[in-house]
């Protein structure tokens, strides 16, 4: 052991921890952290990038690649606050993820000093846990905790509160060994129900997704839905659970749900759930899945399998509840003995035929315009990405009505070939798809798409800067139409031709994106959408592609005036 930098054990430690890449904006509270990158440069990268709330996005889309907790680096009071929107992503989407914030000094404590926060109370409902490392020699501790914390059981976001003191005193303590993810294997006897469950059932579906998917464990589920012959749906943005392109495929189960999916989740016999929380989200607003309540039995037998103990039983009181991680689960479900013949084929097949059906595009009312769906075809676009993205490319999105052309057209290959592929903030999260797609190309190295909004890119638009800085190349596809588009839908659906707060007046997104260093470009038709993706594939730099969409076209579904009037009717 040898003396050092408080502020440099910590970053070895992270390195012991495999950590590769670290995200943040610096602030003086951390400057001995900030030294300690600067020591241990070629291995581990600080990515600086413009504002915290884009860092903490980068940080949790690492950690959902990866499996292992993605790193956030911020200052106190403002940095940290920046920052907990990627932290209650992180939490809602159960990613792995750690947060560490330079803190006051010691002798400056609890006087509301400049910029002071208390983190335990802020970021209590926020984070798995809060901690405050006071004696740097308890270092190396903490971070091996705070892994096995952000990693255990559900995943999610873990703060380490780091005094700026603390961190500039001298350390002899040595880092501790890499951590790993304990496995919860099932026993013999809920396999042994399950199997009693599924032999009794005429109608089951699984919904599939959560976090703590890996290839293996992907294909595993695979195998077990092939056995089976079982129909698969994937849960709320985690659409690269199961390979859209399989024949037992059922579509995504959440906002914007095919309505012939949601028939057949209402009318399973038994609904097995592997990995989700079964959140409003995926349920519908719980109503797809029923919740037990004093005077009714759901008709639906549930089987609900989660890492997490705690969130077992939490909304719904399942018929079996199995706490288990998705590779134990699936490895063990993978060996699950199965009929010669699963006598629900009929249903399976039906189920993946509402999705095929789903995939053609519906002429949308009232446009008069020269296609049946405006000027610009939405569907038309995402078949082209289909067409020239490889199987491997990087899908990522924000929030905002414009993500529903890829959740509805997209069809990704799934984990089971290898690689995730989407990348999609279940807590609905603004602003998070540019920033993700950003940290998936600098930590990957490979082809990232980004859809976005008008509104949801000005959010954390501002990191095409560090996307430049750091040579990461994003195709960024920009939805133009003028609008927070959810919100405008909502008001014509509640109170119709009542427009408050939700027009947008907009910069030249293509100049803006030259500006920071990027190409951008302007298309108003679908005829220039083709050339301008070939070219942004081929290009060295980094692309937005601005489409000037039709307020209009505000769902895959509707129009905005058909919403309206749909409104006015009832009223």
């Amino acid at each position: 052991m040898t003396q050092q930098l408080a502020g440099h054990l910590l970053v070895e430690c992270l390195i012991a921890q495999g950590t590769e890449f670290a995200f943040g904006v610096p602030g003086e509270s951390y400057l001995a952290v900030l030294d300690g990158f600067h020591a241990s440069q070629g291995r581990i990268k600080f990515v600086v990038c413009r504002q915290e709330g884009g860092a903490a996005f980068m940080a949790e889309a690492h950690g959902k690649l990866t499996g292992r907790p993605g790193i956030c680096c911020v200052t106190r009071g403002p940095g940290a606050t920046n920052a907990s929107i990627g932290v209650h992503a992180a939490f809602q989407d159960s990613t792995p993820m750690v947060l560490l914030v330079g803190d006051v000094a010691s002798d400056a404590r609890d006087r509301e000093a400049f910029q002071e926060v208390d983190y335990f109370s802020f970021f209590g409902p926020l984070a798995k846990r809060v901690e405050r490392i006071d004696d740097a020699r308890r270092i190396p501790e903490y971070v091996a905790r705070a892994f096995a914390t952000a990693m255990n059981g559900r995943p999610g976001p873990v703060v380490l509160v780091l005094p700026e003191d603390m961190l500039a005193q001298t350390v002899d303590a040595t880092p501790l060994p890499r951590v790993e993810p304990v496995q919860n294997f099932l026993g013999p006897k809920p396999l042994q129900r399950l199997r009693d469950l599924l032999l009794k059932s005429e109608r089951p579906l699984v919904i599939a997704g959560g976090s703590g998917w890996t290839p293996q464990s992907a294909q595993a589920l695979q195998r077990f839905a092939e056995r089976w012959q079982l129909p698969v749906a994937n849960a709320f943005r985690f659409q690269d659970t199961f390979d859209n392109h399989h024949a037992l495929y059922a579509g995504d189960v959440g906002i914007g749900i095919n309505p012939q999916l949601a028939a057949r989740v209402k009318g399973s016999d038994l609904i097995l759930a592997i990995g989700p929380r079964l959140g409003e989200a995926t349920t519908g607003g719980y109503t797809l899945i029923e919740a037990p309540i004093s005077t009714r039995v759901p008709k639906q037998k549930l089987v609900h399998i989660h890492a997490s103990a705690e969130e077992l039983g939490r909304v719904y009181q399942a018929d079996l509840a199995i706490n288990a991680t998705m590779n134990a689960a699936a490895l063990s479900l993978d060996g699950l003995a199965a009929p010669a013949a699963a006598p629900w084929q009929a249903w399976t097949q039906a189920c993946h035929a509402d999705y095929l059906a789903n995939l053609e595009p519906q002429r949308l009312p009232g446009l008069d315009v020269d296609t049946p769906r405006g000027v610009v075809d939405m569907p038309a676009i995402v078949g082209l990405l289909q067409q020239h993205l490889p199987p491997d490319a990087v899908l990522t999105n924000g929030a905002g009505n414009f993500a529903s052309w890829v959740h509805r057209f997209f069809k990704h290959y799934g984990l089971a070939r290898g690689l995730k592929t989407q990348l999609a903030p279940t807590s609905g999260a603004m602003g998070c798809g540019v920033p993700a797609g950003i940290a998936a190309a600098i930590t990957t190295g490979r082809v990232v798409f980004t859809m976005t909004g008008d509104g949801d890119f000005l959010m954390n638009g501002q990191e095409l800067a560090t996307a430049v800085q750091h040579g990461a190349k994003t195709i960024i596809v920009l939805l133009n139409n003028g609008m927070y588009g959810t919100i405008r839908m909502h008001q014509e659906k509640e109170y119709p031709r009542h427009v408050s707060g939700s027009q947008l007046h907009n910069p030249d997104f293509a100049a803006l994106a030259r500006a920071y260093g990027y190409f951008g470009v302007r298309i108003t038709h679908t005829a220039q959408f083709e050339a301008e993706l070939l070219a942004a594939l081929a290009r060295q730099e980094g692309t937005l592609i601005e489409v000037m969409l039709d307020p209009e076209v505000i769902t895959t579904r509707a129009t905005l005036s058909s919403i309206t009037n749909a409104s006015l009717q009832k009223q």
